[in-house]
């Protein structure tokens, strides 16, 4: 029979039915290589409560939605999943609607005032229907009688759309004490963090981010995780800007 989780890896066991298999199945694989939190952590820059709380799917104790995703690519490529099959799992949970609550059954004087309701409804419908009738017949005698009107002027031009979701959103996590200075739109931000602070920002036309030590702080911009990327004890500047129809990208 063929796997309800495709993605997982070929030696993890059945899932419980109260998850939705994306935790066990990077517990399985950490397991299966013979890897600590501690270690995973490490090779990943991601903390160890962090891949903890992806085990046991615990993603309301996350970051938001945009972490949970980049944290689970980048821990599924590490342990050698589909990143795109575990994030896939994962929206699936995410988008699912509740289901609705089932419908009670209704007694005598409930069913009896429902029928009523459905024939003032009906009754209600119908002279609404007759109404209408005889508005749009007056009207059509009245066009007919002034003539018919000049047609409209129709724009040769359309504006060009802008996509309701155009952002462009970063997370910083300090891997050690830090100094960082990021200008969302034109409004400058400097501050501390200590190590294993997040701080998320949002922007609509372009983000630069600052830091004094390229090497101190990971970045994760619009759910794709940069890593730590400057270097060591070296400062570390980039500017994002979003461009209609196209993803976020790099500008020195």
């Amino acid at each position: 029979m063929r796997s309800r989780y495709p993605w997982r890896d070929p030696m993890a066991g059945p899932l419980h039915d109260a998850t939705i298999g994306v935790g066990p199945a990077l517990r399985k694989a950490r397991e299966h290589r013979g890897l600590t939190l501690d270690e995973a952590a490490r090779d990943t820059k991601l903390r160890t409560d962090l891949l903890a709380a992806l085990e046991d799917e615990s993603f309301d104790a996350l970051l938001g939605d945009v972490y949970v995703r980049a944290a689970l690519r980048t821990y599924a490529q590490y342990l050698g999943l589909s990143p795109d099959k575990v994030a896939a799992a994962y929206a699936r949970h995410a988008e699912d609607p509740e289901p609705p609550a089932p419908p009670q059954k209704a007694g005598r004087i409930e069913q009896a005032m429902a029928a009523t309701r459905i024939r003032d409804n009906q009754k209600f419908l119908l002279i609404a229907a007759i109404t209408l009738l005889l508005i749009l017949l007056a009207v059509g005698l009245l066009a007919r009688d002034n003539g018919t009107p000049p047609p409209a002027a129709i724009p040769t031009t359309a504006a060009s759309p802008i996509p309701a979701d155009r952002s462009i959103d970063a997370i910083l996590v300090a891997q050690r004490d830090a100094s960082a200075t990021v200008t969302v739109d034109g409004a400058p931000e400097t501050f501390r963090m200590t190590e294993g602070e997040e701080r998320a920002f949002s922007a609509t036309d372009d983000l630069t981010i600052e830091l004094a030590d390229g090497g101190s702080v990971q970045v994760i911009l619009n759910g794709r995780d940069l890593g730590a990327p400057g270097e060591p004890g070296q400062t570390w500047t980039k500017t994002f800007t979003y461009d209609t129809g196209t993803s976020p990208s790099p500008r020195a």
